[in-house]
């Protein structure tokens, strides 16, 4: 097997814009629909939303939806999905009675099989099935067929119906929980936690308002805490806690009073670990914006966006794979690509028309690559004809760049986030590979920086862009991820550029052999009543203690040379303290 290795820093000293033979970016980006296999179902009006996902581990990505207005009807119904071969192919397969609604997917009983979670208006297939406005169904890695483990779900005095679904890990358990808006007035949003045994617990609701139907998810203030944005009347963006709980934080967001905001997005614009958002403002212009903490509120990435406009939906996504999140966006019949420098330029890359009359936007989704070129893909829903004859037509573009060559770069983590160890991250990465060539992606794992040593966390994955990650227990700000892109002839490695960080209680590596220095006689005295101290010598930069789950419940960056403890229980605490000499980790007892 002939073996090739490519450095980080060496690939991104090319300018952005410009394409070289051993590099995975391009100057234009051009698109042409496919439609092998989509032209059934017909859709009929409303709204709806996508997924893109490999729910058969081919390693292919497949197109997930519940459907239209017309689901279940028409030749709507259920869960429907379109099995993609990688060349541009796909076949519909179809099982339940219900729909109208949102879709995500994730390994949610952390089998190794995709399932999915939805929330729909049209709950009424009179079966376990399709019976409830919120649900979960596990996959048997066949992509079309389905068991219900939604118990507790939609409990919470859901009424009416529920639309944009989302699943992310909000108590750091390990297990993927879930969020999902409401179908117009007045279900708000609501939150469940997963109980790992088919069951769900309510942690979170607002009622009351109005809702435009999206809910994505993010860490937005870089806290290992997992939050949301909904579009809804009552507020944008929640920031969790850790417990399933979470707070409205929208300060300084153009949120218009009375209404909301729409076709909002997530990604990390600015490269700083932390999510960003996009949306829809209330002029019909695009924005985007980061939180900042020093000044505790929302602050403007938009640039020389538009301000003003008819766009209905944002995506952020890596549109030409050169590691800076882009911009895509549409809106009665237009669709536009701008591309980002990370610090509010955007360029105009791309900007073309779907045919037909009217092309308003019904649902949008680019963030995965569905031929294997390396690049995302499109998937938009487009309500066209007049207001008496009008129906829903579905556009799957596929960007144009040939697959001539073997090449991955990783998406996420990309440096700077903040993970708690068991918790669930999904890792994700673009990848090129030339048609008819099988490929298969092993990724490994250092807490020691980007030379290793390297512990394998998954090997030989279909190379579909995702892997769903539990985070190891580890304590560093110098963890990396390494992938290994394989065919029968060749292997294409790439190690991150910038490190991430997990926090939590730290164990050894492969080898057995001590990551940093472990030592329960750091502070003293220990056990403890009140105070805590450390030599005078060691200067600490920060000092972070976690409860026996590996929750942070405590960080102090140069704190005085002692600690009050009395607000603290007693109980067992890890800490982690980094000083001018080294990271010391150990266990602190508190009487």
């Amino acid at each position: 097997m002939r073996t090739k290795s490519y450095f980080v820093l060496i690939l991104l000293t090319f300018p952005i814009f410009t394409m070289n033979a051993q590099e995975p970016f391009v100057r234009s980006l051009t698109y042409s629909r496919i439609t092998s296999g989509l032209t059934q179902p017909q859709f009929k009006s409303g709204r709806t939303d996508f997924a893109m996902a490999d729910m058969n581990l081919d390693g292919h990505v497949d197109i997930l939806t519940i459907g239209d207005h017309g689901s279940p009807g028409t030749d709507q119904n259920g869960i429907m999905i379109w099995l993609g071969d990688g060349k541009g192919n796909f076949t519909l397969h179809k099982n339940g009675n219900f729909g109208y609604g949102g879709i995500a997917t994730g390994d949610v009983n952390n089998d190794g099989l995709p399932d999915v979670a939805y929330g729909m208006h049209h709950n009424y297939s009179g079966i376990p099935f399709g019976d409830q406005l919120i649900e979960v169904a596990l996959g048997d890695g066949t992509g079309t067929n389905w068991t219900p483990w939604d118990f507790g779900l939609a409990s919470a005095g859901e009424d009416w119906g529920m639309f944009g679904t989302a699943l992310a890990d909000f108590n750091n358990d390990g297990l993927l929980d879930l969020v999902s808006v409401s179908f117009g007035c007045c279900n708000g949003v609501q939150v469940y936690l997963n109980q790992g045994d088919g069951s769900w617990v309510h942690s979170f609701g607002i009622t009351g308002g109005n809702s435009d139907l999206n809910t994505e998810t993010g860490d937005f203030n870089k806290d290992g805490y997992m939050d949301f944005v909904a579009t809804i009347e009552n507020g944008l963006v929640y920031f969790g806690d850790g417990t399933g709980d979470f707070i409205l934080h929208d300060t300084g967001l153009p949120v218009p009073s009375g209404w909301m905001l729409s076709g909002v997005s997530v990604g990390d614009v600015d490269k700083d670990g932390a999510d960003d958002i996009s949306f829809v403002n209330s002029e019909g212009g695009l924005d985007v914006y980061h939180w900042s903490a020093g000044q505790s509120a929302w602050l403007s990435l938009s640039g020389n966006l538009p301000t003003t406009g008819d766009f209905q939906f944002t995506q952020l996504a890596d549109m030409n794979t050169d590691g800076k999140v882009d911009l895509l966006a549409y809106g009665k019949k237009l669709m536009q690509i701008w591309l980002s420098n990370s610090n509010g330029d955007w360029m105009l890359a791309t900007s073309f028309e779907t045919p037909g009359q009217m092309g308003n936007g019904r649902a949008l989704r680019s963030y995965a690559d569905l031929d294997h070129n390396g690049y995302p893909d499109i998937v938009l829903l487009t309500q066209e004809g007049t207001w008496i004859t009008n129906k829903n037509n579905l556009y799957v573009y596929a960007e144009n760049s040939p697959a001539v060559e073997l090449w991955l770069l990783p998406q996420f983590p990309a440096g700077g986030e903040r993970f708690y160890a068991q918790s669930v991250r999904m890792i994700r990465w673009s990848a090129q590979v030339p048609l008819d060539i099988y490929a298969t992606v092993t990724i490994y794992f250092s807490q020691n920086g980007p030379d290793g040593p390297w512990v394998t966390i998954a090997e030989q994955l279909p190379n579909n862009g995702l892997y769903q990650w539990n985070i190891p227990e580890a304590a560093s700000d110098n963890c990396y991820l390494k992938y290994d892109l394989i065919t029968e002839n060749e292997t294409y490695s790439f190690v991150q550029v910038n490190p991430f960080s997990i926090l939590g209680p730290v164990t050894l590596n492969d080898q057995h052999t001590p990551l940093i220095n472990n030592s329960s006689d750091f502070f003293w005295p220990n056990p403890a009543h009140d105070f805590i101290y450390w030599p005078k010598e060691l200067k600490v930069h920060r000092l972070m203690l976690f409860d026996p789950t590996g929750r942070m419940i405590l960080e102090l960056k140069s704190p005085d040379q002692n600690i009050k403890l009395s607000g603290l229980v007693n109980g067992t605490y890890y800490y982690q303290a980094e000083t001018n000499q080294s990271l010391f980790t150990g266990k602190l007892i508190k009487l």
